[in-house]
């Protein structure tokens, strides 16, 4: 029954995107048979009124129509232009996470549950909530601390039943990326499964308060001695599955140009500690905050910046850093063919295509961009234009370096709305050129030898055990050279039931989009 469930949720989902004009927004005209002959009949069977919205309005009507686990995915999929393409990216990054507030006895309900203890325990006071969002709401409370003092803070509280919508409309989600492999063989460069399976983890870290906690704590203890940037202490003791407590932030929201200007905040300032904070982040730990916009900023009095709500984090490793160093550092000195190779020694870029035509195609990308004035030139630019040329040469889809882009672009923007001159290359440049000298230059050789050794002593202590399982190999595989590949009696039984099941699932589909065609006709007759 949950397959036919999914296929009911995902039918009112395209009809829900029909009727609001999404699918009529979407550029057609290039279109040919079947997809264009459906395109036309979306855009007749949108609502009239749809047409004097645009695109992103037409898309946020729809999302809230179908509900917070859209907006998440929404959310996601702003973060994966190479799934939904730069234009309709563009347009999901602007939905906007709020929802109405659910009672505070639900509130109070859910923290005793997950702390086992009595709100007026846990806290010395608890007032109302001050947000919501798709997957929980924030409220304002006080706690004493060890010396009788009264402190703010704010706590998180998962809404009631989200895992279970969310675990409904994720099988809807798993069934549209299979469909999207098995009808679409083009697309499947893109591994619309592993999408699929990639926002099922990021929904339940979120759905988990603890993980959420832990990614606060962590980038705090990063932080801690970053000038101009800060992130909240987590309050573990009132800090379950369900709630997390974190302290309290006085400051102004990023978003607010004009308080901040009104408070006497250098705005220039600010831009350049933003910019830097997220290279450090990125590049010193491989950790950063993905969902740096503005509304999850704050500046506080002393003109600290301290970042909130770390639902989406990022993590890349050393090679990716790395790569994105040379990359960057590659562009930078018009070594486009450096910056081919680095594509194909990190295995991004297939083999078996040209470097040097794969650095002609760089250089597109590049000599564009000399002989403009530094102002003028995005980093987050650069990267979304090689990854559009990456496409043309099979690049696998890497979600951790998309992510990162996603962020740059998005912490770019933010930076050049404080200060509309602000200079990217020049801001970046103390960040990037230390960990260039400590990771690419002489420390980095000592570095990577040190790790080395490190790597070869591990190796030879697990020696012994290698050696057994090498000889434990080499056994089996001559006994199935000599015998061939067989399989017992339970592996083909369970290979033939699950064929049989598929065949059965494929029927029962087919009857399931019959019915739901015959429904949506009756209704526009």
């Amino acid at each position: 029954m949950s397959t036919v469930g999914a296929y009911l949720r995902l039918a009112r989902a395209g009809w829900i995107l029909v009727r609001e004009g999404v699918v009529a927004a979407m550029p057609g005209d290039q279109l040919e048979g079947m997809p264009r002959f459906g395109w036309r009949v979306a855009k007749l069977m949108s609502r009239r009124r749809s047409a004097r919205r645009d695109r992103p309005e037409r898309l946020a009507q729809a999302v809230n129509r179908l509900g917070p686990s859209y907006v998440k995915l929404g959310q996601f999929l702003a973060t994966r232009p190479d799934v939904v393409g730069h234009e309709m990216a563009h347009d999901l990054a602007s939905l906007q996470d709020r929802m109405d507030t659910f009672p505070d006895a639900q509130a109070r309900a859910a923290i005793e549950s997950s702390l086992g203890q009595p709100v007026e325990k846990l806290f010395v006071a608890f007032d109302g909530p001050v947000a919501a969002a798709s997957i929980a709401q924030v409220h304002e409370a006080r706690v004493s601390d060890d010396n009788a003092e009264l402190k703010r803070v704010a706590v998180k509280v998962i809404r009631p039943g989200v895992r279970r919508r969310f675990q409904n409309d994720l099988e809807s989600y798993f069934l549209a990326a299979h469909l999207q492999e098995r009808l679409l063989p083009s697309t499947r460069r893109l591994k619309p499964v592993k999408v699929a399976e990639t926002l099922a983890q990021v929904t339940k870290i979120e759905m988990d308060l603890r993980l959420e906690a832990a990614a606060i704590s962590e980038l705090h203890e990063n932080t801690r001695g970053d000038p101009g940037f800060r992130v909240p202490a987590v309050d573990w003791q009132r800090t379950g599955r369900d709630v997390m407590t974190l302290e309290w932030v006085d400051g102004t929201k990023m978003s607010n140009i004009e308080a901040l200007r009104d408070a006497g905040h250098d705005l220039e300032a600010l831009a350049r500690t933003l910019i830097q904070s997220f290279l450090r982040h990125t590049l010193r730990d491989g950790f950063f905050h993905a969902d740096m916009h503005p509304g999850n900023l704050f500046v506080e009095g002393d003109g600290t910046i301290v970042a909130v709500d770390f639902g989406i984090t990022g993590r890349i490793g050393r090679k990716e850093r790395h790569f994105l160093a040379e990359i960057l550092y590659g562009f930078i000195t018009r070594d486009f063919r450096r910056v081919a190779e680095v594509h194909f020694e990190a295995g991004y870029v297939p083999a078996h295509h040209d470097v040097a035509a794969f650095a002609q195609a760089l250089r597109a990308i590049g000599e564009p961009i000399h002989g403009q004035s530094a102002e003028t030139i995005s980093m987050a630019r650069l990267l979304t234009l090689l990854f559009e040329v990456t496409e043309l040469f099979d690049m696998q889809t890497r979600p951790e370096l998309l992510l990162l882009q996603k962020t740059m672009v998005v912490v770019e923007g933010v930076a050049r709305t404080l200060d509309p001159h602000f200079n990217m290359w020049k801001t970046a440049e103390p960040v990037v050129s230390d960990w260039i000298a400590a990771n690419l230059g002489p420390r980095g050789v000592l570095n990577d030898a040190r790790e080395g050794l490190g790597a070869l002593v591990s190796l030879a202590r697990q020696a012994p055990d290698l050696a057994v399982r090498a000889e434990r190999l080499s056994r089996e595989i001559d006994t199935m050279a000599q015998n061939g590949l067989r399989f017992d009696r339970e592996t083909a039984d369970a290979i033939g039931k699950a064929e049989a099941r598929y065949s059965r699932s494929g029927r029962l589909a087919l009857w399931v989009i019959a019915a739901i065609l015959v429904v949506i006709a009756w209704q526009i007759s």
